[in-house]
């Protein structure tokens, strides 16, 4: 199988470092090809502007949505966005490997999903009418591809637990499991998180990459996250909210996902 491995961090001899060429070896010793989109040593351009496409006309105003759509549907992408696009088609499972700076991702990261993510690739796909949303929310151009998170964070595991002072890590990282995964139609496993990772030494190491080991050995098997699916039945549409006959009286960001 093809795995896309994008990876954010400035740091090679980082934690973060380490788990990527761990999981690069652990995943061609299982047969599998990777391929490494490594952000910091590629010097991607993070920010989403005029020059993303090879027609726009200086001094022009510039429209993200619009222009993205035009460059994607005639070829007019930027050489790196149509790259990166490529990598996304080719793979059976995408991982995104970064630190949780500031409860998200690091903003090269973001600026890889804004620019790559491109009207008619990512976003903007599929009929959208009175009782069809569009093909999004497990529908889309990457359905039948698997997505997972890796991620580290300095603080410890109760700090991100359902009580814990930064609030629960499956809520932190909802907007990139559900909306930047989910949405284009990945089908998303549970995130494997790193904490405390001030505090690594080689015994810890070792379990670490004990436990990702298994993770990666499993990421054709283990069960995605069930989050429903728009058009399948259990949201309004157009209005695209949960059904009143689905968990009455229930809100926030746990209805999505149909336990």
């Amino acid at each position: 199988m093809n795995v896309l491995l994008v990876y954010a961090h400035p740091e090679p001899q980082s934690l973060n470092g380490a788990l990527k060429e761990f999981s690069v070896k652990r995943l061609e010793a299982a047969g599998h090809t990777v391929r490494v989109s490594d952000l910091y040593a590629m010097k991607w351009k993070a920010v989403l502007d005029a020059d993303d496409s090879t027609e726009h006309v200086p001094g022009t105003a510039f429209s993200p949505s619009l222009e993205s759509k035009h460059a994607f549907e005639n070829g007019t992408q930027s050489a790196d966005i149509a790259a990166e696009q490529d990598k996304l088609k080719w793979a059976d499972a995408v991982i995104l490997q970064f630190p949780l700076w500031w409860f998200s991702m690091p903003a090269i990261l973001k600026g890889w999903v804004e620019r790559v993510y491109a009207y008619g690739f990512a976003y903007g796909v599929g009929e959208h009418s009175d009782t069809h949303w569009g093909d999004r929310y497990g529908e889309g151009s990457l359905v039948g591809k698997r997505a997972m998170l890796v991620v580290t964070t300095g603080g410890w595991e109760p700090h991100y637990g359902p009580r814990g002072i930064n609030g629960p890590i499956d809520d932190i990282l909802f907007p990139i499991n559900h909306g930047v995964l989910f949405y284009p139609g990945f089908d998303v496993l549970p995130p494997f998180v790193v904490y405390r990772t001030g505090r690594m030494d080689e015994a810890r190491f070792a379990q670490t990459t004990d436990a990702l080991g298994r993770r990666l050995d499993e990421i054709w098997s283990t069960r995605p996250i069930p989050y429903r699916r728009q058009n399948a039945g259990d949201y309004d549409i157009p209005e695209c909210t949960l059904k009143d006959a689905i968990l009455p009286g229930q809100v926030g960001l746990g209805v999505h996902v149909a336990r």
